[in-house]
C-alpha cells in the first residue's frame, strides 16, 4: 500500500488485521484453511486496485459482524472513519441473496443490492473482490448444486456489475470461472480449440506483439504493446451472439497499445491501418465517446503480423488506469471528499425505476440482466442531443429513450436521412429522426425485437392495458348475449350493486373477467337474477372452476383433452414467450410472441388465446435447426454424438442443398426447453464440422 499511498497508518491496519485474526479464531473454510485468509484474500484483491486505507480494512472486517460476535460501535470505535458504514453495507449485502429463479423476493433483493451500492461504490468493490476470492475456491464446495447456484447467481448478477462499473479484470475472471462451473464441457472444448489454432498457425502473440511495436516505433512513437489470446467465456459469448464458428471469429487474439497522449492514440490507429489491411466494422471511438463506465479506447481490427485477424486496443496509461480498475481509478490521487459523487448511478436509479413500474419480478430480472449485460451505441437527435443504448438497439429503443410518448406513437423512422424500418439495428453515429402520429398504437411484435428495459417494459405495460380493454369488451358482449339468450334484460347499472358478491369494485373489471373466461357469464345472471334456472349449470361451473384466474391453457406439447398444435413456422419451444390462435375445428395453434403468422389475426381478438408452458413437464419437445456441415466422412456421425452427449434426440434429418464441399439439411431435435436447444446450438457451433446453425425461425 505504500507504494500508491505513502500516509498510510500502518498502526491502524496493523490493529485491524490483529481485530480481524482474533475475530475469527477457530474458524475454517471449505478448503481446510482458517478462515481468515479469505479477509486477507479479499483485502490483497483490493489493493491490487490501490484502494484506500478504510476500505482495506474494512476487507479484513467485512465478516466480523455476520458470522462474530462483532457491533458495529465497536468497530466504530476501534477504527473509526468510514469502516463502520462500509462493514454495515457489505454485511447487507451478505444477507441479501439473489438468485437466477424470479419472483416477489428475489426483485426486492436485487433492489436492496443496487440501493446499497449506490450509497457507496465500496461496498460493492468489497463485494466484488470477496465474490472473486469464493469464485477462486469454489472447487472446495462438495454439493454441485450449490457451485451451480453461486456460479448462476456470479454469472447474472456480479460478472455484469463489474463490467458495468469498469472493472474489467474482475469482470473476465468471474465470467471464466463461472463458466468452468456451468458449462465446463463447453469450455475445456474451446480451450482445446485455442491449442489446436495456435499450434497448427504456429501462433506467437510476442512475435506478432514485437512486430507491432516495431510497426508504430518507426514513426516516432514510444509505446508498449502487449497480447493475450481471448478467454474461452468471451469466444463462446460471441459464438453465441453471432451465430457462427470458432473458426468464423475475427479477433480470438487481442494486443494492447500503450501511448503517451491522446494523439499518439490517433497517430498509432493512422500507422496501423497504413500498414495492414482494415477489417470493416470493427473500428469503434471511445475516447471522443466514453462508455458510460468511463472506458476509453481505440478499438480497431487488422490483418496483421503473419496475415491473422487481430484486434488491437489503443489507449494512454491513464485510460489503462480506468480500463482496469473502473470506478476503483478515481480513488487513485484524490481527495476522499465526494468521490462517489464522480460515479454516475443514473442506470441504477433506472433499473430501480422500472421494478416501481414492472408487474412482476421476473420480468424486471430479465430487464435487469439485459441493461447490465450490452455494450452500447450511441446516436444523435436531429438536434444533436447524444442518447446512449445497448448494442443491437432498434429505432423503437430509440424512440422510448427519448420519451414514453414518443415510443407509443412512432410509426417510422428516417436513419442518416433515409426512410427505414423500425426493427433497424442502429450504429454508432446515427442521426435518428422518429416519425410519430397521434393514431399510432405499439405493436406486440415489438417485444421480439426491442433491446432496451425501458421500451420491453412499457410495450409489455401499454399491451397490458389493451388486453384489458379488449377483454372488457368481449366479456361485455358475452354478457349481454347470455342474458339475451335467458329473456333477461341486462343493464350495468344494475350490475354494479352486485359488484360486492364477486370482491370487485368496477364494472369493467367484471367484464374483463368474463372476456378472459376467468369468470363465467351464467354467473353473472345467477347473481342479479336468482330466479332464472340456469341450463347445464354444473357444467358451467366445472369450467369455470378448471380455469381459475391462471392463463387459460397451459401447454406440455401435447396438452390431454384440448387439441394443441405447434405452430411449425416458428417451432416454439418451452421457456420462450407464447400466445394460442383458436381456430374452429381445429382447436388452439401455439405460437412465438412475435410470429409474423400472428398479423393475420390482428382483427380477430376473439380467437387469441393466453397459454403458458406447464412448469414441470418432463416431456421432451420438438425444435428445428437449419445446419450447414463440411462434406467430409465422419461429420454427421460427429453431429448426432455431440447432440446425443447434450441430451438432445435427432427426430428428423431433411437433406435440403448439398454441394462438393457442404450439405445443407433441416434438423428435428427433441429438447427439454430453449435453454436446452440454445446449449446444444453453442456446442455445435464449437464443432470444427459445422459450417453454421441456427433455429429454423430466429423470431
Amino acid at each position: 500500500m505504500r507504494g500508491y499511498n505513502p500516509a498510510i497508518d500502518v498502526e491502524r491496519l496493523g490493529r485491524a488485521f490483529a481485530f480481524g485474526r482474533d475475530a475469527h479464531e477457530g474458524q475454517m473454510r471449505a478448503s481446510g484453511e482458517p478462515y481468515f485468509t479469505h479477509p486477507i484474500a479479499v483485502a490483497n484483491i483490493l489493493i491490487d486496485m490501490r484502494l484506500d486505507e478504510d476500505t482495506i480494512i474494512t476487507a479484513l472486517l467485512h465478516d466480523t459482524v455476520e458470522d462474530c460476535d462483532v457491533t458495529l460501535s465497536t468497530l466504530g470505535q476501534q477504527f473509526g472513519g468510514d469502516v463502520p458504514q462500509l462493514v454495515d453495507g457489505v454485511t447487507k449485502l451478505s444477507r441479501i441473496a439473489i438468485q437466477s429463479s424470479p419472483s416477489s423476493a428475489q426483485a426486492e433483493n436485487f433492489r436492496k443490492l443496487l440501493m446499497a451500492m449506490s450509497e457507496d461504490v465500496r461496498v460493492l468493490l468489497v463485494k466484488l473482490a470477496d465474490r472473486t476470492h469464493n469464485m477462486r475456491t469454489l472447487s472446495f464446495i462438495k454439493k454441485p448444486e450449490k457451485q451451480q447456484r453461486i456460479a448462476r447467481e456470479t454469472m447474472d448478477i456480479f460478472a455484469p456489475l463489474a463490467e458495468r462499473i469498469g472493472l474489467t479484470w474482475i469482470q473476465q475472471e468471474l465470467e471464466d470461472n463461472a463458466f468452468a462451473v456451468l458449462n465446463g464441457e463447453m469450455r475445456q472444448s474451446i480451450i482445446n480449440r485455442l491449442d489446436f489454432l495456435t499450434s497448427e498457425a504456429e501462433i506467437t502473440i510476442p512475435t506478432i506483439a514485437v512486430e507491432l511495436q516495431d510497426t508504430l516505433s518507426r514513426i516516432g512513437l514510444e509505446c508498449s504493446v502487449t497480447g493475450r489470446m481471448k478467454s474461452a467465456y468471451s469466444i463462446w459469448w460471441k459464438m453465441q451472439t453471432k451465430a457462427v464458428t470458432m473458426d468464423q471469429l475475427a479477433d480470438i487474439m487481442a494486443f494492447r497499445v500503450l501511448v503517451p497522449g491522446t494523439a499518439d492514440c490517433y497517430a498509432a490507429l493512422g500507422q496501423l491501418h497504413q500498414n495492414y489491411p482494415t477489417v470493416m466494422g470493427r473500428f469503434k471511438d471511445y475516447i471522443s465517446t466514453p462508455k458510460r463506465n468511463g472506458y476509453q479506447s481505440l478499438h480497431t481490427g487488422v490483418l496483421g503480423p503473419q496475415n491473422h485477424r487481430i484486434e488491437v486496443q489503443i489507449r494512454t496509461p491513464e485510460m489503462h488506469e480506468v480500463a482496469e480498475h473502473g470506478v476503483a481509478a478515481h480513488w487513485i490521487y484524490k481527495e476522499t471528499k465526494n468521490r462517489n459523487n464522480l460515479i454516475s448511478v443514473k442506470w441504477i436509479q433506472e433499473l430501480v425505476g422500472i421494478l416501481d413500474e414492472e408487474a412482476g419480478a421476473d420480468e424486471f430480472l430479465e430487464h435487469t440482466k439485459l441493461d447490465l449485460y450490452r455494450d452500447q451505441v450511441f446516436c444523435f437527435t436531429p438536434r444533436g442531443d447524444l442518447i446512449s443504448l445497448p448494442r443491437g438497439a432498434t429505432a423503437v429503443d430509440f424512440a422510448y429513450a427519448v420519451h414514453t410518448k414518443i415510443g407509443e406513437t412512432c410509426n417510422g423512422v428516417r436513419i442518416n436521412g433515409k426512410a427505414r424500418q423500425l426493427a433497424t439495428e442502429l450504429e454508432n453515429g446515427d442521426q435518428i429522426e422518429i416519425l410519430t402520429t397521434q393514431d399510432a398504437k405499439p405493436k406486440a411484435e415489438w417485444e421480439g425485437f426491442v433491446q432496451t428495459a425501458r421500451a420491453k417494459s412499457a410495450i409489455r405495460r401499454f399491451q397490458r392495458a389493451q388486453r384489458v380493454t379488449e377483454f372488457s369488451r368481449i366479456g361485455k358482449t358475452l354478457i349481454e348475449k347470455t342474458f339475451r339468450e335467458y329473456g333477461k334484460p341486462f343493464r350495468s347499472r344494475t350490475l354494479e350493486r352486485s359488484l360486492a358478491a364477486f370482491g370487485l369494485t368496477r364494472v369493467e373489471e367484471v367484464f374483463a373477467l368474463v372476456g378472459e373466461d376467468r369468470l363465467s357469464s351464467l354467473r353473472i345472471l345467477e347473481k342479479m337474477h336468482p330466479d332464472v334456472i340456469i341450463k347445464e349449470k354444473a357444467a358451467d361451473d366445472r369450467r369455470e372452476k378448471s380455469s381459475g384466474r391462471q392463463p387459460q391453457l397451459k401447454i406440455s406439447g401435447d396438452d390431454a383433452g384440448v387439441a394443441v398444435t405447434i405452430a411449425r413456422c416458428c417451432h416454439p419451444l418451452p421457456g420462450e414467450a407464447i400466445v394460442g390462435i383458436f381456430t374452429t375445428g381445429k382447436g388452439v395453434t401455439v405460437h412465438k410472441v412475435g410470429c409474423t403468422t400472428l398479423s393475420k389475426f390482428t382483427d380477430m381478438p376473439e380467437l387469441w388465446l393466453d397459454v403458458t408452458w406447464e412448469s414441470g413437464s418432463l416431456r421432451m419437445v420438438n425444435g428445428r435447426l437449419i445446419t450447414v456441415l463440411s462434406n467430409e466422412p465422419g461429420s454427421l456421425a460427429s453431429l448426432a454424438t455431440v447432440i446425443s452427449q447434450q441430451g438432445g434426440n435427432i427426430a428428423n434429418i431433411n437433406l435440403t442443398d448439398r454441394t462438393p464441399d457442404f450439405f445443407k439439411f433441416e434438423l428435428d431435435l427433441e429438447v427439454k426447453d430453449v435453454e436446452h436447444m440454445r446449449a446444444i446450438i453453442a456446442v455445435l457451433t464449437a464443432n470444427k464440422y459445422v459450417e453454421s446453425v441456427a433455429r429454423a425461425d430466429s423470431r
